[in-house]
This record gives C-alpha cells, sequence and structure tokens, in this order.
C-alpha cells in the first residue's frame, strides 16, 4: 500500500469531516432559541443578532487566515484556530447575559474562520483537477451535515438537559479533534494542477507565495467579482433557512403540541427536509462533464437549480401541517418514529418532504460547483485568500439574511400572528435568489477568460521554474 497515498486519503478525510463545525455550531443555535431566550430573559429575535454576529466574524476573520495560509504552515495555524474556537464554545455555554453570550459567540467566529478557508486551500491542492466539483461536494455537504447534526444535537440534547449541554459537547469533541491535525500530510502548492505535474513529478516546487499586493488582483478578476456577488445574493436566502425549526416548532404548536414536543420534532424535520443535500456529489459530478465541453458549463448548469429553489421552498413553506398525528411523548425515539410514520401516512407532510427535498437538492447544487469555479479562476497561491474574501460575502449575505429575518418577522408579527408570520418572512427572502442565478449566468463568458488566462500562466510558470 502507497503510504503516501493513504496520507493524502487521511488529511482529505479529516478536512471534509471537520468541515462540519462551524456549521454544528450554526446549526446549534435555531431550536434553542426559545431555551436560551426564556433562560437570559431576553426577546427570541435578539438572538438572531448573535447568530448573524457568529457568521460574519467567522466571514471576517477567514479572510486573515486565508491569507497566512498561503505564506505560513497550515497545519499549525489549523491546531491553533481548533483550539481558539473550542475554548469560545465552552465558555458560550457557561455564558450568564446576552452580553456574554455576544462576546463568546464572536470569539468562536475567530476561531471558526480557520477551518474554511485552510481547508479549502489543502483540499484543493489535493484534489484533482478532473473530479473538483464532485470531491469539493463532499466537503460542501459536509458542511450541510454539520448543521443538520447541530440541529439535532441541540433539539435531542436540551431536552433531557438544558441548552448548555449541546455546547460543551461540541467543545470538548473540538478539542479532542485536534489531535487528529498532528498525523496530516500538508500537500504541496499547485499540486493538483495538470500544468505543474511534470514539473512537480520532477521534483521542482511551484514555489510562488501570495503577496499583499496580490489582493487587489483578486477582487478585481470579474469572475471573482461575479462569483462573490453570487455568493452574497444565495446567503441571504440561505441564511434565512436556519429559522426553519423555529417555524417547524410554530407549526407543531399551532396543531396543539407542547413546547417540548415541538422542539424534538423540528430538530428531526430539518434533519429529514435536509436529505436532498444529499445529492450533491450528482451535481458537482455533472458540472464536471459540462465543464470539460465549455468552461461556460458549470456556471449555466448552476444557474437553473438555483432558479428552481425558490418556488419550491416558497410552496413548501406554506403548506400546513394539517392533521399531525403524534405520541405525546418525550421518548425522542417514539416520535421518530411516529414522524417517519406521519411522511408516508398523513398528505401534508409527505408534500412537505418531498418539496423539500427537491428544494435541498436543487441547493446542494450550487456549493460544488462554486467551489470549483472559484478553484478554477484563481491560481494557487490566491485560493485561500479568494475563498476567504468570498466566504466574507458568503457571511455578509448569512448575517442580512439572518438578522433580516429578526427585523422583518418583528414587523410582520405586529400585523399577522404565527406561524404566517414566519412563512411570509422566510418566501420574501427566496426572492433573492433571482440575482443569484442571474449572476451565474452573466459570469460564464468570464469563467472561460479567466481560466484559460490561469492555465497559461501556470504553463509559463512551469517552463521557467524547471
Amino acid at each position: 500500500m502507497n503510504i503516501a497515498k493513504v496520507k493524502i486519503g487521511y488529511t482529505i478525510f479529516v478536512f471534509v469531516a471537520l468541515a462540519a463545525f462551524d456549521n454544528i455550531i450554526i446549526g446549534l443555535f435555531p431550536p434553542l432559541f426559545s431555551s436560551i431566550a426564556k433562560d437570559i430573559n431576553v426577546p427570541i429575535s435578539s438572538l438572531g443578532i448573535v447568530s448573524a454576529a457568529n457568521i460574519l466574524v467567522t466571514a471576517l476573520s477567514a479572510i486573515y487566515w486565508g491569507y497566512l495560509a498561503g505564506k505560513f504552515n497550515r497545519k499549525r495555524l489549523i491546531i491553533i484556530g481548533t483550539i481558539f474556537w473550542s475554548i469560545s464554545v465552552f465558555l458560550t455555554a457557561h455564558c450568564n447575559s446576552y452580553i456574554q453570550l455576544l462576546i463568546f459567540q464572536i470569539f468562536t467566529g475567530i476561531g471558526l474562520g480557520c477551518i474554511s478557508s485552510i481547508g479549502f486551500s489543502v483540499l484543493t491542492d489535493y484534489i484533482p483537477h478532473k473530479f473538483r466539483g464532485m470531491l469539493l461536494s463532499l466537503w460542501g455537504m459536509s458542511q450541510g451535515f454539520g448543521g443538520i447534526a447541530g440541529a439535532l444535537m441541540a433539539s435531542l440534547l436540551a431536552t433531557s438537559t438544558s441548552w448548555r449541554k449541546p455546547f460543551e459537547i461540541v467543545s470538548f469533541i473540538g478539542l479532542l479533534l485536534t489531535i487528529l491535525y498532528f498525523f496530516i500530510k500538508e500537500p504541496t502548492l499547485g499540486e493538483s494542477e495538470p500544468e505543474l505535474q511534470e514539473l512537480i513529478n520532477g521534483g521542482y516546487k511551484y514555489n510562488y507565495s501570495i503577496r499583499l499586493e496580490n489582493i487587489y488582483n483578486i477582487i478585481s478578476r470579474k469572475s471573482n467579482i461575479l462569483l462573490f456577488l453570487q455568493a452574497f445574493f444565495m446567503n441571504i436566502t440561505t441564511g434565512t433557512l436556519i429559522w426553519l425549526p423555529t417555524m417547524y416548532i410554530s407549526k407543531i404548536q399551532h396543531e396543539g403540541y407542547s413546547l417540548k414536543i415541538a422542539i424534538i420534532v423540528s430538530g428531526y424535520l430539518f434533519a429529514i427536509f435536509q436529505i436532498g443535500g444529499l445529492t450533491s456529489a450528482i451535481f458537482g459530478y455533472l458540472g464536471d462533464l459540462v465543464q470539460k465541453k465549455t468552461y461556460k458549463g458549470r456556471a449555466r448548469l448552476t444557474s437553473f437549480f438555483v432558479f428552481t429553489m425558490m418556488p419550491l421552498y416558497i410552496v413548501m413553506f406554506m403548506i400546513p401541517m394539517n392533521k399531525l398525528s403524534l405520541l405525546s411523548s418525550n421518548n425522542a425515539a417514539l416520535v421518530f418514529l411516529e414522524l417517519l410514520m406521519q411522511i408516508f401516512t398523513n398528505p401534508w407532510i409527505f408534500a412537505i418532504f418531498i418539496l423539500s427535498f427537491l428544494a435541498s437538492a436543487a441547493q446542494s447544487a450550487n456549493t460544488p460547483n462554486w467551489l470549483a469555479l472559484i478553484t478554477d479562476v484563481n491560481l494557487p497561491e490566491y485560493r485561500g485568500a479568494a475563498f476567504s474574501i468570498a466566504n466574507l460575502a458568503n457571511g455578509l449575505g448569512r448575517t442580512i439574511g439572518n438578522a433580516g429575518v429578526s427585523i422583518v418577522i418583528s414587523y410582520i408579527s405586529a400585523k399577522i400572528g404565527e406561524p404566517q408570520n414566519y412563512i411570509i418572512t422566510l418566501s420574501i427572502f427566496q426572492l433573492f435568489l433571482i440575482p443569484s442565478a442571474l449572476l451565474y449566468i452573466k459570469m460564464a463568458k468570464n469563467n472561460e477568460e479567466d481560466i484559460n488566462e490561469v492555465k497559461n500562466i501556470l504553463n509559463e510558470r512551469a517552463k521557467s521554474l524547471r
């Protein structure tokens, strides 16, 4: 067995698995909004601000981590960042006021920024060019599973203990997982690029590194500008989806169930209704196929699925949970089995499940193809920083979406009761998918030009470094 290949496989596995953690922490919050608000005596809407602050700081800090990743040892950086966010999450579990909660979540965001930017930088140096979309889908998919895992953990543990326990568990797991980093193999910069294969196989090194003045080149590249804007609008919409458990809780309580049962069921529903995200690898593979034919293909394909999300989610929000029949039991396993039966026996729940599956499947097409494009249009030494800047656009979008729901729902709630207030609010924010889809169509031509430019530069550098 080739030891080097085993180490590469192990490294990819570790970074794919740990990509879930920033979304686990984000996913913990929504099912616990009611419990946290009651414990620290604040309005539920104010917790959306805390969640939004965490997302924004994570995105901002990722820029600095991404810059450092282009200059220093990435293994050491990821260890430092993981220890930092693990300690901050533990302190979150022991906060006693709204201000403490906000501060500790800001510190958590500073640490979490390292996962996305450094993880992306490492993976793009390992993943073969022809499988980029499909394999990056695993990285994106793990983040989606992280959000689901966080929601489930919150719903199940908090009802039997307190809202603090899930945060404690995640912090301890984070500290334990730093051990895994000691055994990863840091790749050679540009290792996955076909233009550099002969150079690297011959024992030469691609020794270009990012400089501060290169940041202008990154942010002024046409494809990057459009990818940043696309990510911004897309994440305004997806940032609101962490409110789905809250909407589910409202709908379930509207059917006459207690808050405790509603919290448990909402966590299950949030997980079950995101199963469509499992199709991400398929869409990444389709993106790889169309990209072989034309460098415009990936953007055009993704545009269609991003636009398709909008009507699917809006109709899904509107369908009521009529005739919901659940055991009035605190036994989570029994509630889960009853809920599964409802999907197959209750046409209302079945309709919601089908629509949510199709919507989350369409949504899952975005991540692998967006990641592949941001990789293709940037030089290897720029990718960590480029992704981090793009991640800031992600974070700004998710922050506006997350905080925007808090603001809009406060206004709508003064005129319309639950759960209609959540349905209307979340539907409004789906409209941002329209510019998101149009930007993919706009960028197709620029993608072709910028990808060819990157390939030409790498070919010239490979010749000069021999």
